[in-house]
């Protein structure tokens, strides 16, 4: 229970008596700071002089009745809850007041142990409102008590931000925390920044689990005794006893065969296991992250994930948005990437122009942040005279583009019949070279704000050559 001694009780009723009463009782259960006040007319201005945490109040009151006075403390002062006490019970009227919003309904002469229980009550919802609140202001004003830890992340994304507000509250929690997110979105990142959070005092140990069979997964995990298997000279302890005290960092979760499944849920459910060729149960000291870019819901749906052990995973939950929809972080991950570069290449960091980061707004990038460091490390080690060129960039884009329309999905592939329709029914005849060319252009460019080198690049053409095909058209009209 929430300490009662801090706490400030407002009492609006009409009869004095009334009032010394409850004060009375209040004061004999631990409630010292008790205000009272017999003209209801005064209580919203009371309410702004003084903190007040609770109001009991009367119904039947001159001048301005309890009825009319609890709409005008419920909506100035909602975090304030109002207990409602009257000399008669009367069932309409009890409902009314409730669905206006007062937190109890007490009917005078009011028992003490009832009324001390109503304001216990309420001082527990108090206490969990104000903390969920607080919770939401810091999230929302976007601070962090450990920064440092997130020194890897580079964002100024909202989400991401709130993101790293929720891996500080979970950082100290036991429980198992899953990663999720596409490739190349910085799930093993994340993973890095909960574990300096957590401020365990054993190493953080990675193990990739995809294409990882079970024999393989139980041996890397658990270790195996002599003699377990054919070439097992010695004993071999795995990397849930060398992260012992810290915390073992399980990749591509969803890649698991089922009976390696079965284990992974037994470590978790049990906090032991079992090494390869032993019947004795070892006890587990490490905390176990998990992280998988698939989608681990639609497997457990098709029956390829364990339903019970995808609800032990998801616990604590972070899923990691990716870089198109993040796209405010593309400059400073741009310039992030060009100091590391510069750095590991030991050359000076190289200039860019402002255009190139038009064109990197218009990419969508598939392999996200992990993508986009590829694309800049490639530039900065073709950069010439300090200056950093987008056609490499361009080239990187429309490769990419065209590589992935190779192959069309089913539902986009169009018979030569349904598209000479459509065609015919954009322009009223089937359109010619000229006329599709001058449209595919003027698309580019509305898509690029007019921008000919960001058009030029999702043409797939050099910036020159769309330049000369506007001046030709432009002649020509």
């Amino acid at each position: 229970m929430p300490c009662m001694n801090s706490n400030r009780i407002l009492i609006v009723d009409d009869n004095p008596d009334a009032i010394i009463a409850s004060t009375a009782i209040l004061k004999l259960n631990g409630f010292k700071e008790i205000e009272s006040e017999t003209d209801s007319r005064k209580v919203m201005e009371k309410m702004s002089i003084k903190r007040i945490d609770i109001v009991i109040l009367d119904i039947h009151m001159p001048h301005l009745t309890g009825i009319d006075l609890l709409p005008q403390l419920l909506e100035n002062y909602p975090e304030v809850p109002v207990i409602v006490a009257t000399s008669s019970y009367d069932v309409k009227q009890a409902v009314e007041c409730m669905k206006l919003g007062a937190f109890d309904y007490l009917v005078k002469p009011v028992e003490s142990e009832l009324l001390v229980k109503a304001l216990s009550r309420a001082l527990e919802r108090q206490a969990l409102t104000n903390h969920v609140s607080a919770l939401r202001d810091r999230l929302i004003n976007d601070q962090l008590d450990h920064p440092e830890a997130f020194a890897q992340i580079v964002t100024r994304n909202r989400k991401m931000r709130a993101l790293c507000e929720y891996m500080e509250i979970i950082s100290t929690s036991p429980q198992l925390v899953l990663i999720s997110g596409e490739s190349g979105t910085g799930k093993e990142l994340v993973a890095q920044a909960i574990y300096r959070l957590s401020a365990c005092k054993g190493e953080m140990l990675s193990v990739n689990l995809a294409g990882v069979d079970d024999k393989l997964f139980s041996d890397t995990l658990f270790g195996h005794t002599r003699g377990a298997f054919t070439g097992a000279d010695q004993m071999r302890e795995g990397l849930i006893v060398k992260a012992a005290q810290g915390v073992i960092f399980l990749d591509e979760i969803g890649d698991l065969c089922e009976s390696s499944q079965i284990k992974l849920l037994r470590l978790i459910q049990e906090r032991e296991f079992y090494p390869v060729g032993s019947d004795t149960p070892h006890k587990s000291m490490a905390r176990i992250i998990c992280a998988s870019n698939k989608d681990l819901k639609n497997l457990v749906a098709t029956g390829k994930f364990r339903n019970d052990l995808y609800f032990r995973l998801i616990t604590h939950h972070v899923a990691l948005p990716p870089l198109r929809e993040r796209k405010e972080d593309i400059p400073l991950l741009l310039e992030h990437f060009i100091e590391l570069a510069a750095l590991e290449m030991g050359i000076k960091a190289p200039s860019y122009p402002n255009e190139l980061l038009e064109l990197l707004a218009t990419y969508n990038f598939p392999g996200n942040i992990r993508e986009l460091q590829a694309m800049v490390f490639d530039a900065v080690a073709r950069s010439k005279g300090g200056k950093l060129s987008q056609e490499s960039f361009r080239r990187f884009i429309v490769e990419e583009k065209t590589s992935s329309h190779t192959q069309l999905p089913a539902e986009r592939v169009v018979d030569n019949q349904s598209l000479r329709s459509k065609l015919e029914w954009v322009w009223g005849h089937f359109p010619t070279i000229r006329e599709a060319n001058d449209f595919l252009i003027d698309s580019a460019l509305d898509a690029a704000n007019g921008n000919q080198g960001i058009a030029a690049t999702m043409l797939g053409l050099k910036r020159a050559t769309l330049s000369m095909r506007l001046k030709a058209r432009k002649t020509r009209d």
